[in-house]
Formats: C-alpha cells, structure tokens, sequence
C-alpha cells in the first residue's frame, strides 16, 4: 500500500476534489413543499444568496479581493483562475452550487486567455468531481498534466477520478505520486481515503493522522481531515477518540457543521437520543446537507414523531432539483435513499443501474445490490455485493447489505458471516439497520 513516510514542508492546501455539496436552505426547503418547482429553485437561490458566512470563513474577504483584482486586470488569465478556485471553496462552506457555475465561467475564460494555465486545467477537473462528472474530471486531469506532470493538484484530480470510475489499481499509484511530489494534507488525506477502501483501517487512521498533523492554509480543510478522521474511529466503534477528533475540530472552528454532525452521529450511537436531535436541528439548520437531513428524518422516525421524518424526507426529494439545476448528478444518492426508505423502488433500482455504468465503483455496486434485495432479486444482488466487497472494504453498512441479502438467498452461514463482521466492527453502525442486523442475527444462530 502507498508509503506516507515523507514529511511536509511548507504545506499547501489545493480544494477538496470531493466537494460536499448542499442544495438550498432550511428556509427554502421548509417553504418549498407548498410552491411550484420552478418557485421552488428561483426563491432558493435568493435564499441562499442571503444566507449569512460561516463566521470563520475567509473567503467573502478573499473574493472581494480578487473580484476588484480581476476589474483591475481582466486579461489575467492566472486572476481568473484564483476566483474560480474562490468560488468552489465557497460553494464548499455554504453549500451554494450556484457558484459551481460562476467558477467554471472563470476557469474557462481563464483558458481561453492562456491556453496552458493547468492550474485552470485542475479547478475544472475538481468542478466536475463535484458535479459527479468523473469522466470529464479525468480527461481535464489527464490534459493538465500534459501542460505540468509535476502538479499535486492535477495527481489528486486524476485520481479521485480514478477512484469514483473503479480504477483503485491506477489511483492507488497516482496517490503515490502525489506524495512523492508534495507531502502534504490533500495527498494524505487520499491515501487515507484509498487505504479506508482498501479495508486498512488503521492504516488510513495513520494517513489522517498526517494529514492533520499538515496543517493547511484554510483551517476549514484541517478541520475537515479531523472530523474524517473522527469518523474513522467511529467505523470501528472507538467512540472515545471519534469525540475527541470531533471536539477538536469544532475548537478550531467553532460551530463548524461537520464536527457537529459527527457529535450528533455518536449521540445517537450512545442512545442519547434527545441531544442528537438538538445537535442535528442545529446542523441541518445552518447547512442542510442531504445525508443530514435524512439522519434527522432517520432519528424523529426512531422516536416516533413519523409526521415530522416525513416532512425531513420530502425536504431531501426537493433539494435533489436544485442539485440538478446545477448540474450535480445525485442519481446513485437517490436511489440509496429511496431504497432505504421503501420510496419508489422500481425508479431507485433504474437509477442505480444507470449510475454503475457511469461510475463502475464499489459504492455504485454496493448501492445497486441494495436496491436489487429490495426489488426482492435475491441471486442477482448476490453477485453484486461481491463486487462491492472485492476490495475487502470494512464498512459496516456494506456488510450489514452482504448479510441480509445471503439470508433472504438462504445462504444462512454466509449472512451470519457478515451480519457477525458488521455488528463486531460497530454495534450501533446505523440507527436504522443495527437493530434489525442484530434481531436477523438471533434468528439466525436460533435456527441453525
């Protein structure tokens, strides 16, 4: 596996290729279930444009700075191209896709006044990689590197291509790279990601080590590495350390929505239900990320309150339109979603298909045998699992899928296998799925 034994020098933070993206606000998705589609998009946007920073956010200053430096010297290609890059760390903090727009009008303005200029190469591969575009993102990556083969940045788009299209041999080298070039916290953080694939996990709890351990410019993309970093300990049940990496990174950046949905995740693991609500109102409440607000949904279900999960749910079916209107492909996230919440399975398993084509991974093929057992096609979600599990991947959601789609196949011994390896990894893995991992698991040791 990759060698991080390098240190850094003189860190320099390029923006995450996996953007996290948020569609709309709370306001707008709370109002949005009563006006038409089009209303629906036009008033987020307005929304969103009024939605106040993160108080330690830099960037309204830094784009202010380089919006007059671009008035001032339109002609710069390399101007242009520090704004695009701006604007997707923007879209990054306040969950704007709008922005993913004006950034591309930059980079490839940028392009056409300098035909060479990589660094725009790289900010396009990057905005593709949050449009789920990984295609696109791999050829932008694979052209700039012509111009410049030495550039980190243009490695880390190339492979998070590679990664998101199943090519984890070549990504695996590319990341390598990476750190030979520039030892650093984005190429650590992807050996971390591609050790984390690779089932190593306290190989990828060493790699977010050093990537913390980097530092970075922007303090949001070192709390991001710790809050990943806390989600590692989670994976595999160490609660105590998850905390302290969640805590740590919401005392270098107060408030930080990340850090408090880590916390309210590991509430909920500890059945402190009441203050995992809190801290999710709270999080969903100043960036409603899709995953969120589902777990909220999730949690308001598992308490008993089946009318406000609904309304929590309704709210992730609008926010998918303004994904979309931005050009952000969400059908794999849909379909998951769909699956698991019993909502239109014929269209979920549709879109999964569609998706394993588009971006042949493991998560599209754990995604698509999931829609499958719940489209009730037991043997064919059978074969796909295992290409799911081919990398040896230690997620307790994609084993927890394994079990339960071997047990409806009768393959009892197989499905207590995996069901066994889920529950010993965490046993509150999913607030949904572990309580029926361990009552599928009792019926299973009872009938054996």
């Amino acid at each position: 596996m990759i060698s991080v034994s390098k240190r850094p020098k003189w860190p320099f933070l390029i923006l995450s290729s996996l953007l996290l993206l948020v569609a709309g606000t709370w306001a707008f998705l709370h109002h949005a279930r009563s006006i038409n589609a089009e209303k629906k998009l036009d008033n987020a946007e307005r929304l969103l444009h009024q939605a106040a920073p993160a108080p330690w956010s830099r960037s309204e200053r830094e784009m202010a700075t380089l919006q007059q430096t671009v008035r001032d010297n339109p002609k710069s290609a390399r101007n242009r191209t520090l704004l695009g890059a701006a604007y997707l760390q923007k879209a990054r903090e306040a969950g704007d896709p709008s922005y993913l727009g004006k950034a591309e009008e930059l980079f490839k303005k940028a392009l056409e006044l300098d035909g060479k200029d990589f660094e725009a190469m790289a900010g396009m591969g990057s905005l593709s990689l949050s449009r789920h575009q990984f295609w696109d993102a791999l050829r932008w990556g694979e052209k700039g590197l012509t111009v410049n083969p030495w550039s980190p940045e243009l490695h880390g788009v190339v492979g998070d291509a590679c990664v998101e299209l199943g090519e984890y041999d070549r990504a695996v080298k590319i990341f390598q790279k990476m750190v030979d070039l520039k030892p650093q916290l984005s190429a650590y953080s992807r050996v971390s990601y591609i050790r984390e694939l690779y089932g190593d996990t306290k190989g990828a709890i060493e790699a977010m080590r050093m990537a913390v351990s980097s530092g970075a410019p922007n303090r949001e993309n070192t709390a991001w590495c710790q809050v990943q970093l806390g989600h590692l300990y989670f994976s595999e049940g160490n609660y105590q350390m998850a905390e302290r990496e969640y805590r740590m990174a919401l005392k270098h950046l107060p408030k930080y929505v990340h850090g408090l949905a880590g916390l309210a995740r590991l509430r909920v693991a500890q059945k402190k239900l009441g203050e995992g609500v809190r801290l999710y109102e709270e999080v969903v409440a100043a960036m409603p990320l899709p995953e969120y607000v589902i777990a909220l949904g999730d949690l308001y279900e598992a308490m008993g309150n089946s009318e406000v999960a609904k309304r929590q749910y309704d709210l992730v079916v609008a926010m998918q339109e303004l994904y979309r209107t931005n050009g952000v492909d969400t059908d794999m996230e849909m379909a998951l979603f769909e699956a698991d919440h019993d909502l239109n399975i014929a269209g979920a398993l549709e879109h999964a298909k569609r998706q394993i084509q588009r971006q042949p991974n493991i998560k599209a093929a754990d995604v698509l045998a999931w829609t499958l057992y719940k489209s009730g096609q037991y043997e064919e979600a059978q074969s796909v699992i295992r290409q799911a599990l081919r990398l040896g991947t230690k997620e307790p959601l994609f084993l927890y899928h394994a079990g339960m789609i071997h047990y409806k196949a009768g393959q009892k011994a197989r499905a207590r296998t995996f069901l066994t390896q889920a529950l010993a990894l965490n046993p509150q893995f999913s607030l949904r799925y572990a309580p029926i991992a361990k009552q599928a698991l009792e019926e299973l040791r009872q009938s054996s």
